[in-house]
């Protein structure tokens, strides 16, 4: 005579997670690891590639959501209605074939999953995480912002063409054109560093929310200001040193700084001005003044 063990039941919560996991991963890791690809051998479009921020920020917006785990647990489960619009959106963007429209519907999806199992609340609860999904999200915009670019390509032409006649370089600026040494070199729209500032502000963005600065609108708006005056003065050193380096014929520096990891470690370069820039700023802003020291003084008597 045999006996039948009771078949235990599963969690049906833990069940549906990691159907939705599953799905999600078959659904976008092929167009994650495309992302990466391209970024990292620079294979991918080249307005797509003004978003290779998302290799720092789509870890750490994971890690974000890891740390929240708990506190997503404890929030109560309340489905909002308009997940199911979200979910519907996010299906025809994925099917749509268009590619901006299939990237975007990531985070169109990971939206409405917050929405439906946790309401406002858990879209709250990862809302930076979502951000930060969203503008590593590559889209059109810097196509559709490239023709606008004019004037700050012409500004930088013409400061660099400052710069460079300063030390007896004879330069010529046609628009944003620059001539030097019988050659030319172009400030292109894709010169002008929205790509470097984009990262900028995206980095900064993430520093700010790790050293909890954000609740500080002067923090975060004087940070976020001089860190792309920054931006666009470093990138106009670029394109200084770039006309140097075509102007005087040594084509080897020119494209180890335009073309080669020369520009990635000097964008990482001036990445790391905004560590110390922050740090300066919160303890500038935080410090109390002596109206301040005053009145907590005469409450606490």
């Amino acid at each position: 005579m045999t006996t039948q063990q009771p078949i235990q039941n599963r969690n049906p919560a833990l069940l549906l997670n990691i159907g939705i996991l599953s799905i999600l991963t078959l659904l976008y890791a092929p167009i994650l690891l495309h992302w990466v690809d391209g970024w990292l051998h620079k294979t991918i479009s080249i307005e797509h590639e003004y978003f290779s921020h998302g290799m720092i920020g789509l870890p750490f917006a994971g890690y974000l959501a890891w740390i929240n785990r708990k506190q997503w647990q404890r929030l109560p489960n309340v489905t909002n209605p308009v997940s199911i619009g979200l979910f519907v959106i996010g299906a025809i963007f994925y099917l749509s074939g268009v590619a901006e429209w299939v990237n975007l519907s990531l985070p169109i999806i990971l939206s409405g999953l917050c929405l439906y199992f946790k309401g406002i609340p858990g879209l709250k609860l990862q809302g930076f995480s979502l951000l930060l999904v969203f503008l590593a999200t590559p889209t059109a915009l810097p196509y559709l912002i490239a023709p606008y670019t004019f004037p700050l390509q012409s500004f930088i032409a013409s400061t660099a063409a400052f710069i460079l006649n300063q030390f007896d370089m004879k330069v010529v600026v046609d628009g944003i054109n620059l001539y030097v040494g019988g050659r030319i070199v172009e400030v292109a729209p894709y010169c002008a560093g929205l790509k470097m500032l984009f990262t900028t502000l995206y980095v900064g963005l993430i520093l700010l929310h790790w050293t909890e600065s954000l609740s500080s609108r002067r923090v975060t708006w004087s940070f976020l200001t001089i860190a792309a005056v920054i931006s666009v003065t470093a990138n106009i050193i670029r394109n200084t040193l770039l006309t140097l380096f075509h102007g005087t014929g040594q084509e080897g520096a020119f494209t180890w700084l335009h073309d080669s990891w020369g520009g990635d470690v000097y964008s990482g370069c001036m990445l790391l001005l905004l560590i110390p820039l922050l740090n300066w700023l919160n303890s500038s802003f935080t410090q109390t003044s002596p109206m301040q020291l005053e009145e907590e003084v005469n409450s606490n008597d």
